[in-house]
């Protein structure tokens, strides 16, 4: 008895007596305050007060959520406004609340958390979605809906899932519609694409300030519109759109949750639903439930009373279904909470006590004890309610986030996809994708076919050239050199030229009109600088460049270029003069190397030949001089076919076959090579292409205001000091004539293009070299721009009627000089050509060979051991000697002295049989007169 004394002590002591005051944890508090800030008049509120009155008078009626705790509702109305949303707080805060259920707004959020922060009291909202209220700032704010984050990043991938590239954003300019735009602008911007115009109205914008904003949005560019706002004016946005035209073909209108929203719990008019035809829009997906059903079939039942928009009965949204998990969730904390021994206890803020006595009675606030417990605990919570799965990321948002895609049609929606932060966009229910691995490929994205405004199913194009009176400002650069391709006629603003009639042929195919005006870039003195043209591009002083613009990588980084419409790739030009023909043109064709390598063959091929014939054939045999002569003479003489000796045994017939071929090939390729000697004028320079003029010290010259300067200079690492600067076709001839030794230059680097217009007058120089880098010349574009996309497509379609060509032919083709046809220098065949004919006749020599020892080596062992051992020679050195000799000796002579022997031996081994017998007889028979013979006589 006294242990058990002893035992209820320590208990008192440290769990019940705390400084004195005893107070018995075990017993929970009858009532819990919680408190709910709605718009009692929006159509969110109305749901979200039937939903959260149903969840709490489901937990007070089931016993075992909080142990017999019951939940204390106290609702205020905010009436749409953010001030009375902060007053209605702010009592809350002095009547020992808990936790608070809003509030609805993003904005009252943002205010109202900083109280909340003070006084550690959580506010839980399913409909303030704002990105930035889930920031470190604001702790003991909890969204328990989902982040409008993740319905940015969706709709940045349903636009990057149709290749546009800009949009419009249309939102209220309030916390919610700015902070939203802002995380759609970072989430399109990490699909490369942007927001062209954002368009903000302010949240209690009238219809005639939308018509402005409309107005001014039908003048751009984009035709992709992004509306982010409320209920309260969204509707009013497309019916001045429709009134505007801005429902029709051609447009593409996204829609955030507001609009799902609206469409769930109001009966629209038909107007309003025909103002709306072909709208996308999103909405929270929650998958299907026994839980869910159950709500669902329940709502008539709840609403019985309440309409909504028109007058009309209300329907459940989701945000209504969240409203609902929001109390579930919060009563699955605070039992937790209650749990873990977390005391209601509420006490006063000292910096608030100064402000006892006034009117507004401030100090009454409280903070409360518990509330760091409670926040964590909410946190923690891992529940299934008729949303689904409710458990918490580390950021704070709920896992598993996803929308429905959905496209307006008719009297209702047409549900086209899903997205979630999965696996993207995906006609699969999110709930099965979870159980895939994840899948980001371009080709898992998918949606169903979307008709769009206007009543059409072809996707838009997404934008159009903006119809606001403004000319797009093109540069053209002042060319001083070269005016073929690109020249202001003088005293106009007219250009001509081959660049500027493939852009006006390119123009003329677009399905629309481009109004546009041609500025010159340049003084008329010196040839403009193409990279500082496209950068003026990039600073907005000119909307596009045309002209002579080549397309390299340093000028890509900045500006996008239309399909190239010329090739022009860097070559080098330098004087040549002709070469005569000599007396030893004849050995030209090949290399020293290849008529080195090409003359052992022939030897190398004669004497395996020889070896393979000389045992059998009689054209193979002799004095060692005849058999010398015969190998070169045989071997030799297959360069002309002419060769007199037949080949008697059948690998030497397969070695002659395979170098036949071989010489049937050199020989072909030798005739060819001279014919083109002999008939073709040669040309030659000391200047063999650009390797060798990099490791030459000479001065190089190249064109003003081109790139090849700066190549040269950064990519080949010439010294800038050997580089010149000329400016007209003239200069070029000069400097080229004058030479290194006269103040000219070894060679001139410049694009193709200009090369050969220049070339076509000028006989006495060349192209050297093969042309070391590829590239071409386009127009240039801002980044993204959709306009040089169809510009791309224009031009192919010029090269693929011939048109290109045609005006290719107009201005660049001129009559070539005499000397255009010559050759430079002499392509002389080495053996790199030829090295896999001569491989595989040394491989068919080798395998000849191998064979024919093999061979021989057997013959020797069967016709020649027995010698060897008759005669005693069994040294090595005397075998070898044998073998060699066997080898030299004719096949015949060798089966005739085998067949000889062999006689001998069958003639000596009969001798010895008859010897042998002689003597046996001798010994049986008795001598003549013993007495045996006697006897037998």
């Amino acid at each position: 008895m006294k242990f058990i004394w002893v035992l209820v002590l320590m208990v008192c002591y440290n769990g019940v007596c705390l400084n004195g005051v005893t107070t018995n944890v075990t017993t929970r508090p009858p009532f819990v305050n919680i408190g709910a800030l709605l718009s009692f008049n929006t159509t969110i509120g109305k749901v979200a007060k039937v939903a959260i009155q149903a969840a709490v008078d489901d937990v007070n009626s089931d016993p075992s959520v909080l142990g017999g705790t019951k939940l204390r509702l106290h609702m205020q109305d905010t009436n749409q406004s953010g001030f009375l949303g902060i007053v209605e707080s702010l009592k809350f805060m002095e009547t020992d609340t808990v936790a608070i259920i809003g509030p609805q707004s993003s904005v009252t959020a943002h205010v109202i958390s900083f109280v909340a922060n003070e006084l550690q009291v959580p506010l839980l909202s399913y409909s303030s979605t704002d990105p930035t209220l889930s920031s470190l700032q604001f702790p003991y704010f909890i969204m328990t809906s989902r982040n409008d984050l993740y319905q940015m990043a969706a709709i940045a991938e349903i636009v990057e899932y149709y290749g546009w590239r800009e949009v419009i954003a249309i939102y209220g300019d309030d916390d919610y519609g700015r902070n939203g735009i802002a995380a759609l602008s970072d989430k399109l911007a990490e699909r490369r694409c942007k927001i062209s115009f954002k368009a903000p109205l302010s949240p209690t914008a009238t219809r005639q300030e939308i018509t402005d904003l409309l107005v001014e949005v039908a003048l751009t560019e984009s035709r992709i519109l992004v509306v982010h706002t409320f209920y309260s004016w969204g509707p009013v946005v497309f019916s001045v759109a429709q009134y505007l035209g801005m429902m029709g073909p051609g447009y593409v209108w996204i829609a955030t949750n507001w609009l799902s929203t609206l469409l769930e719990t109001d009966s629209l008019s038909s107007d309003a639903l025909d103002d709306i035809q072909g709208v996308l829009t999103l909405r929270m997906y929650t998958p299907n439930s026994e839980l869910k059903r159950k709500f669902i079939s329940r709502w008539s039942y709840l609403t019985r009373g309440t309409t909504g928009y028109g007058l009309n009965p209300i329907g459940l949204s989701t945000y209504g279904l969240y409203a609902y998990d929001t109390v579930w969730l919060l009563a699955r904390a605070i039992n937790a909470f209650l749990d873990q021994g977390g005391n209601i206890s509420f006490s006063s803020e000292s910096r608030l006590a100064k402000l006892r006595g006034g009117s507004l009675h401030l100090d009454a606030m409280t903070i409360f004890n518990g509330g760091e417990l409670l926040r964590k605990n909410i946190l923690q919570v891992n529940m299934t309610g008729v949303t689904g799965q409710l458990k918490f990321n580390p950021d704070g948002n709920l896992i598993n986030p996803a929308y429905e895609v959905i496209n307006v049609i008719g009297n209702g929606i047409r549900k086209i996809g899903y997205w979630t932060n999965y696996s993207g966009l995906s006609v699969v229910p999110p709930e099965t994708l979870y159980s895939k691995p994840p899948n980001r490929s371009s080709s898992s994205q998918n949606l169903y076919s979307v008709l769009w405004p206007g009543q059409t199913a072809q996707k838009p194009r997404g934008w159009v050239f903006p119809n606001n009176g403004r000319h797009l400002r093109i540069g053209v650069p002042n060319r001083v050199s070269f005016r073929d391709f690109v020249s202001q006629v003088p005293g106009t603003d007219m250009f001509t030229g081959y660049c500027i009639d493939v852009f006006t042929a390119a123009i003329s195919l677009l399905p629309y009109a481009v109004p546009y005006k041609l500025i010159p870039f340049g003084d008329g003195i010196n040839n403009p600088s193409g990279n500082e043209l496209v950068r003026l591009i990039t600073a907005g002083v000119y909307d596009a460049a045309i002209g002579d613009i080549a397309i390299i990588t340093n000028r890509t980084r900045v500006a996008d270029f239309t399909q190239p419409y010329i090739e022009s790739g860097l070559v080098v030009v330098a004087p040549v003069k002709k070469m005569n023909s000599s007396a030893w043109s004849f050995l030209k064709p090949f290399t020293r190397q290849m008529w080195g390598v090409t003359a052992l063959f022939f030897i190398i091929v004669g004497a395996v030949v020889w070896i393979l014939e000389h045992r059998l054939n009689d054209d193979f045999r002799g004095p060692p001089r005849r058999q010398l002569i015969t190998i070169l003479w045989f071997s030799f003489s297959t360069w002309f076919f002419a060769h007199r000796e037949n080949t008697i045994s059948t690998l030497g017939r397969f070695v002659l076959l395979i170098w036949l071929f071989v010489v049937l090939i050199i020989n072909s390729s030798y005739t060819a090579s001279l014919t083109s000697i002999l008939t073709v004028q040669q040309l030659t320079s000391p200047i063999k292409g650009i390797d060798s003029l990099i490791s030459s010290k000479d001065p190089i010259g190249y064109q003003q205001g081109s790139f090849t300067g700066d190549y040269l200079v950064n990519e080949l690492g010439i010294h800038k000091s050997r580089l010149v600067s000329l400016k007209m076709p003239e200069d070029f001839a000069k400097a080229l004539k004058d030479g290194p030794h006269k103040g000219g230059v070894a060679a001139v680097v410049d694009e193709r293009a200009y090369v050969e217009l220049f070339l076509s007058n000028q006989c006495e120089f060349s192209i050297v070299g093969r042309e070391f880098t590829k590239n071409g010349w386009g127009f240039a574009f801002p980044k993204d721009s959709p306009f040089a996309v169809d510009l791309s497509t224009a031009i192919l379609t010029l090269s693929e009627n011939g048109d290109l060509q045609r005006i290719h032919d107009k201005w660049l083709m001129r009559s070539a000089c005499s000397s255009q046809g010559a050759k430079l220098d002499v392509d002389r065949l080495d053996l790199r050509s030829f090295w896999g004919l001569y491989l595989m006749c040394g491989i068919a020599c080798l395998l000849a060979l191998f064979i024919y020892f093999l061979k021989m080596v057997r013959q020797f062992s069967r016709h020649s051991s027995s010698e060897l051992d008759s005669a005693g020679r069994s040294s090595t050195s005397a075998r070898l000697q044998t073998f060699l000799s066997f080898v030299d000796e004719k096949e015949q002579e060798v089966k005739r002295r085998s067949k000889r022997r062999q006689l001998e031996m069958a003639s000596n081994r009969n001798e010895s049989m008859d010897n042998y017998s002689s003597k046996r007889r001798h010994i049986e028979s008795p001598p003549y007169g013993s007495p045996q013979a006697g006897n037998e006589a």
